[in-house]
């Protein structure tokens, strides 16, 4: 059986014209019955949408901010946010195409998304924010190096731009790895 990082990956910035493309990514990563056939689903902790055609814009625009895509055979299957916050990065709005999760897909994004930060930032950190309560995806992150701080911040409950919670004990946990030293496997991965 083939797997998702048998056929080779094309890593680029988005442009304005992948915006649709990028937020219908998100959505099925994310949300609704399509989300669930990838194990990254937030269905069932929140409703409507996870973003919109003006966030992934704001992204695609901003100075400090790059969107990552990812692209296997001319189409989009994955993408990520990177954006320069001073000596770290911030990893966020990571999708990748459901019909592809499990494969190994999420960890070679991820490795490349930290090789570039360290080589065109220069920064040593790279942080994220998960909802607290997905203890299989911080499983994920953990594995690939990032700690849990024990740091929240809340989640917006009221805007519907972030979603619909159907709980009420939402909030987002810091997640940090550092990006000099030694890997969880113990080989350098100093720039």
């Amino acid at each position: 059986m083939e797997s998702a990082t048998d056929t080779a990956l094309t890593f680029r910035d988005a442009t304005e014209a992948d915006v649709d493309a990028l937020v219908a990514l998100i959505e099925s990563a994310y949300r609704g019955d399509s989300s669930r056939a990838g194990w990254t689903s937030e269905a069932d902790l929140l409703h409507g949408q996870r973003t919109d055609p003006e966030g992934v814009l704001d992204v695609v625009k901003s100075p400090d901010s790059r969107l990552l895509t990812v692209e296997r055979e001319g189409r989009i299957v994955a993408c990520c946010q990177l954006e320069h916050r001073g000596a770290h990065a911030y990893f966020g709005m990571f999708a990748v195409s459901p019909a592809l999760q499990g494969a190994g897909l999420g960890r070679t994004i991820i490795a490349e998304a930290e090789r570039q930060v360290r080589e065109v930032w220069g920064v040593d950190e790279m942080h994220m924010t998960v909802i607290s309560v997905r203890e299989d995806l911080i499983a994920w992150y953990e594995r690939r190096g990032y700690r849990r701080t024990g740091r929240m911040t809340p989640f917006p409950y009221g805007d519907e731009r972030f979603g619909i919670p159907q709980r009420d004990d939402l909030q987002f946990e810091l997640l940090v790895k550092e990006l000099t030293g030694p890997s969880p496997t113990g080989a350098s991965v100093t720039p």
